[in-house]
């Protein structure tokens, strides 16, 4: 695969918001008062609110989301391995209300597509014209025999950033020098390909710097996964003997667990783990079932211009719970596509057709504290499916010198600082 240099992934980072400022007509929706009422205030959601009151400044925006405070997943394994703090993936919605957005603090509980309403779990509804759900994922608990909501007490999933978060981080510090700490990794799709083995490699940069005797084994559902050979390269120049992993084909699949016990199961063996990392299989966020805009698969499906629900009128879907591979499940992802959406919703509510676009992905993962590899990716929207660009895109090059690591670092702050702002303000 051939690689985007910086320069490129930078300019195709930003085109979604120059492109869509400059496609949306001057004054198109200046006088549209139409009501869009947004569930799910992270990446997707709360950059969908701050676009559409941009494009739609007489629209009524309400963004529902139950907590007060946002806690961001890219950045969180960094938490996990002991090289920043949680209070740095903290944000909250004062900006965004200050922008003009109506911010509730509810549990969306329910979603009425014929009357077109949704209500909370305070007993208050909303009335909207356009509704916009970022429902992000949920777990399935059932997936892994012996893995239910008590069992992520002992063996934290950190999968949804926050307490779990805290969990895991403190649990690796507790443990003894020689432990073993044994991740287990879901069949995909799920929420962020990459981010298992970016913590692999914080956890065993830990591990190496403060618990030189301890081991992490992976435990893998999958044979090959994003970025593997930049990561391999990683793990064997920077952590030689500290990780081993074993794929699907070696018998890696988990399939149950005993958190009393300690162990977890695979096909061949049973394993006991001082610390365990158990990342269960997933699915859109329960507001996708409830809304019926999900389908078998868990997921939900969409048209791939204006993301509305291919199951439901007037809802459309952003971010971790659609359906849109090759483009994967990323915050970059979640925040692109809630521009677009936003414009292309605008421009629905203003009388304007929708237009297809051009949509890029870009996954910057740590491999240590202060180096990082990378990943991009071109789709195009306008075939019925999401379908990604011939020769665009790329890796961070094989056997590249320290310093080119050290520099995607440094992006993958320059990425955060600016998604966050354009989310959050």
């Amino acid at each position: 695969m051939s690689r985007a240099g910086p320069d490129r992934r930078a300019l195709l980072a930003g085109l979604g918001a120059a492109a869509l400022t400059t496609a949306f007509p001057a004054g198109a929706g200046a006088r549209t008062r139409a009501r869009v009422v947004i569930v799910g205030g992270g990446f997707g959601g709360a950059t969908a609110a701050r676009f559409v009151k941009t494009f739609l400044p007489e629209a009524s925006v309400t963004l529902i989301e139950a907590n007060p405070v946002y806690t961001a997943c890219p950045f969180s394994n960094l938490v996990i391995g002991g090289e920043r703090e949680i209070t740095g993936q903290q944000f909250s919605y004062e900006a965004l209300a200050a922008a003009g957005v109506s911010v509730v603090h509810d549990r969306a509980i329910a979603v009425n597509a014929a009357r077109r309403t949704v209500t909370g779990q305070s007993d208050a509804v909303w009335s909207y014209d356009k509704l916009i759900l970022s429902p992000g994922i949920d777990l399935r608990w059932d997936a892994i025999e012996g893995y239910g909501e008590d069992a992520a007490a002992i063996f934290p999933h950190a999968w949804k950033a926050g307490e779990q978060t805290l969990l895991l981080r403190r649990q690796l510090k507790a443990m003894p020098d020689g432990g073993l700490v044994v991740m287990s990794v879901p069949p995909a799709p799920f929420r962020c390909p990459p981010g298992p083995y970016e913590r692999a490699s914080l956890i065993a940069q830990y591990l190496k710097n403060q618990k030189p005797k301890s081991k992490l084994l992976i435990l893998d559902a999958q044979d090959q996964f994003s970025k593997q050979p930049l990561f391999e390269e990683a793990w064997a120049e920077l952590y030689p003997g500290v990780v081993e992993r074993r794929g699907a084909q070696d018998f890696g699949r988990v399939v149950s667990v005993d958190p009393a016990a300690r162990t977890l199961a695979t096909e061949f063996e049973s394993v006991t783990a001082d610390v365990a990392n158990v990342i269960p299989p997933q699915k859109a966020g329960a507001i996708a079932g409830i809304a019926e805009v999900s389908d078998a698969t868990g997921w939900c499906p969409v048209d791939p211009v204006t993301f509305a629900s291919t199951l439901q009128p007037d809802i459309h879907i952003i971010g971790d719970a659609i359906i849109a591979a090759p483009m994967p499940k990323s915050a970059f992802a979640a925040n692109l596509q809630a521009k677009l959406c936003a414009f292309q919703v605008s421009r629905l509510l203003a009388g304007l057709a929708p237009r297809p676009a051009t949509l890029t992905n870009t996954c910057y993962s740590f491999t240590s504290s202060d180096t990082a590899i990378s990943i991009t990716g071109v789709y195009r929207s306008g075939e019925g499916a999401f379908v990604s660009v011939d020769g665009s895109g790329g890796t961070t090059p094989l056997g590249a010198e320290r310093y080119v690591r050290e520099n995607e670092a440094m992006q993958a702050q320059t990425w955060f600082r600016t998604i966050t702002r354009q989310a959050f303000g």
